[in-house]
């Protein structure tokens, strides 16, 4: 059975933008790059989303939600620390 290649994101966004300057066919590319046509066009239509996204602003709305939860987290680490550690003294006694 053979191995699954991996390709790093670097490359397939070197590969997708190739594509969309259309220079030279999906069949070329996969030929010079030795992947399948199938994965081109696949990254392909990605690298079009993404732009979408990108434009919109839809891309910096998507990180801060993390950015509160994180902030959210923090928080109720500290507080669980302070509790641990009025409950560790009291008990000591």
């Amino acid at each position: 059975m053979a191995k699954r290649r991996n390709f790093s994101a670097h490359f397939k966004a070197k590969v997708a933008l190739e594509s969309l300057r259309g220079e030279e066919t999906v069949s070329e590319l996969a030929a010079r790059y030795e992947v399948h046509p199938n994965l081109i066009t696949t990254w392909k239509r990605r690298a079009r989303e993404g732009l979408v996204e990108v434009f919109s602003g839809k891309a910096e709305k998507r990180g801060k939600p993390n950015e509160a939860k994180t902030k959210e987290l923090y928080a109720k680490i500290g507080e669980l620390t302070v509790e641990k550690d009025f409950l560790s003294k009291v008990l000591d006694r």
